[in-house]
Order: C-alpha cells, then sequence, then structure tokens
C-alpha cells in the first residue's frame, strides 16, 4: 500500500510542477519568453524545451517506452546540453509548449502502466542501473530545480513572484525587501 502511495504522491508532485512551469510563459511576449536573462543564456521557454527532453528520455527511453517522437541523445556525441535550453526563431512557442504536453502525458502514461521498481538503464550515470522510482525522483527534482530558476526569470522580466503574483502589493513586496537589504548591511558590518 506505500508503495502505491508513494507513486501517487510523486506523481501529483510532478504534475502540480509542470503546471507551474507552464503558467510562467504565460502572458509573456514573444521576446521575453525567449530571451536570454543570465550569462549563460537561460530563458523561460527554453526551460520548458529543456524539460521536455527530460520527459521523454527519463519516462520513456529509459525504463523502456520510446518516446514516439525524434528526440536528441544525451549520448549522442553531437548533442550539447545547453541547445535544449534556448529555443530557434523557427520553433513556435505553441509547438514547444505543445511538445512539453505530449511529452509529459507520454511520462503519465509511462508511470500509471509500470510498477515503481520497473528496471531502467541510464547509460551516462554512474550507476547505470535504475528503477521507475528513480527516474521519477530525478525528473520531479529536475523539474522543480528549472521551476526555481523559472520564478526567478519571471520575476526578472515583470516582477511575477511565486505561483500567485496577487497575494503582496508592490508596497509589501519593497518593505520585505528592504527588510532583507537591511538585515544583510548589518551581518556585512555595512549598517
Amino acid at each position: 500500500m506505500i508503495v502505491d502511495r508513494a507513486k501517487a504522491s510523486l506523481h501529483d508532485e510532478l504534475r502540480w510542477v509542470r503546471r507551474s512551469v507552464l503558467g510562467k510563459v504565460e502572458g509573456l511576449s514573444e521576446y521575453d519568453a525567449r530571451r536570454p536573462l543570465t550569462r549563460t543564456g537561460t530563458n523561460v521557454l527554453g526551460l520548458v524545451k529543456h524539460l521536455t527532453l527530460s520527459e521523454a528520455r527519463y519516462l520513456g527511453d529509459v525504463v523502456g517506452r520510446p518516446y514516439p517522437e525524434d528526440i536528441p541523445s544525451f549520448d549522442d556525441p553531437h548533442f550539447a546540453n545547453r541547445d535544449s535550453l534556448w529555443v530557434t526563431e523557427r520553433e513556435s512557442r505553441a509547438d514547444v509548449l505543445d511538445r512539453y504536453r505530449r511529452a509529459c502525458a507520454h511520462a503519465d502514461a509511462t508511470i500509471e502502466e509500470l510498477p515503481l521498481d520497473a528496471p531502467g538503464v541510464v547509460p551516462w550515470w554512474p550507476r547505470p542501473g535504475v528503477t521507475l522510482f528513480d527516474v521519477m525522483v530525478h525528473v520531479l527534482t529536475e523539474t522543480n530545480r528549472h521551476a526555481g530558476h523559472a520564478d526567478i526569470l519571471r520575476e526578472q522580466l515583470d516582477e511575477a513572484a511565486g505561483t500567485d503574483p496577487t497575494t503582496s502589493s508592490d508596497a509589501d513586496w519593497a518593505a520585505h525587501r528592504a527588510q532583507i537589504d537591511a538585515a544583510a548591511r548589518a551581518a556585512a558590518g555595512l549598517a
């Protein structure tokens, strides 16, 4: 019984964070969705594109349920992980989002079909023998990590914070930021 509960809980958390990631793209202009916001070029839509590959590869090929669409292989010598983190001008936003949704649907079917102890192989990991449980934890961790990136990027773009940006006023956030800055200055001896 605990195994079923663990699987359901992991799956629910993964569905929740996927919605959060998709929500970070909503309302952004085409430029803002794609533009590089860090030294390495990280951008909101690129994170979605990257997560598509994670869903399709780990919750597909790795556990013996190949994703039906063409995706780059992590072990291909011509593949560079950074190439999955940005969107070319020939890729539409709708296509990137639809592809992510399809990869998630395929991953959901994998999770529903296989038991948590279903075996898999991740050749590029130090211990390549894995189970569905291992890759579910990995994809949930990866998605949460990039959801955090998307949160920060979105806040940088239009100050939308968290999953519900209407919960605090601009004055509340300014006061909160000032309090944090004062604590940082005091800790550094700058106050």
